[in-house]
């Protein structure tokens, strides 16, 4: 990829081209998983790992397909993977490609954030490339991938320094949209929150990473606290807003113009069970288990609305 081949452009170009500010979180609990893809799955693998792996890899591809021409990216949560061991992280690789495959910008939800060494290996395993002998490879190869600041530059700036080289970016987390985020996140620290705080460090940050109108380190502020996104998006004025808990955490459309700059970029929605179990839902019980795909398109197709609307 070329120097000004940022993917922070891509993601921006997707964004207008869809019309859409929304990431789909891929991530998968074997008890949103439709009986039948199961049942086929486990007649192929048995009741194993490799069985639940294939479950959850056939449960994405379908959702992707009846997606992807509505949205401009999506957001795997890795531990939905982990959990089911070796094979899990091969069907959370699988996911991977097969979204770039479609088009799709995929970030990587992995919170990752450790000190030296281990941040560069982290960021190395998922953003960069790693060297076997004479070889380069790409083990995980997301296009951005969210990080814990929790230890400070230490742990960011190795991811920093392989989004530079590789032109991919990240999402630091800064208020997270957990009831109890606010137990250390809100904490007064000459009088202002800590949120406050690493708003600024990732503002500071963002400023030395620019893309052609937004940076490619981005932010993670949770649809659940609206007055601290207002904030905060005064404080990042050129960074990319990552916005989990729309819908099934309780974030409303409604609640998201603030995170939003006036030129309608600078925010991305996530929304995870809300479309990926959206079969399960009321609203879109007719489509049942069998038509698990459609609900998640319907699902999205409100969602675009809702968010169009309080825009």
């Amino acid at each position: 990829m070329k120097e000004g081949k940022r993917l922070i452009h891509k993601l921006i170009a997707n964004i207008k081209k869809t019309k859409a500010p929304i990431v789909v979180g891929l991530d998968p609990m074997l008890s949103y998983v439709p009986e039948q893809v199961q049942r086929q799955a486990f007649a192929e693998f048995g009741e194993t790992l490799e069985g639940a792996a294939e479950a959850i890899w056939q449960f994405n591809k379908e959702i992707v397909d009846k997606t992807y021409d509505l949205i401009p990216a999506v957001k795997p949560q890795i531990a939905m993977y982990e959990q089911f061991g070796i094979p899990g992280l091969m069907a959370y690789k699988k996911t991977v490609d097969y979204c770039k495959e479609k088009g799709l910008v995929v970030i990587g939800d992995i919170k990752r954030g450790d000190i030296g060494s281990t941040s560069a290996a982290y960021a190395a395993g998922h953003l960069g490339q790693v060297q076997v002998g004479g070889g380069m490879f790409r083990p995980f190869d997301e296009d951005f991938v969210t990080v814990n600041p929790y230890m400070g530059s230490d742990c960011v700036n190795p991811f920093i320094d392989v989004c530079k080289q590789e032109n991919r970016g990240l999402f630091i987390l800064v208020k997270t949209s957990n009831p109890s985020s606010g137990e250390f996140q809100d904490r007064l620290i000459d009088g202002k929150p800590l949120y406050e705080l690493v708003g600024e460090k990732v503002a500071q940050w963002s400023e030395n990473c620019m893309g052609d109108e937004y940076s490619y380190i981005g932010a993670v502020v949770g649809a659940t606290y609206p007055e601290q996104g207002k904030l905060l998006r005064k404080i990042m004025p050129k960074v990319y807003i990552l916005v989990p808990g729309y819908g099934a955490q309780g974030g409303k459309g409604k609640d998201l113009a603030h995170f939003f700059n006036e030129d309608g970029l600078g925010a991305i929605v996530n929304s995870s069970r809300g479309i990926i179990a959206a079969y399960k839902q009321e609203k879109y019980v007719k489509y049942g288990p069998e038509h698990y795909g459609d609900a998640s398109r319907t699902a999205v197709e409100d969602m675009i609305a809702d968010i169009r609307g309080a825009l």
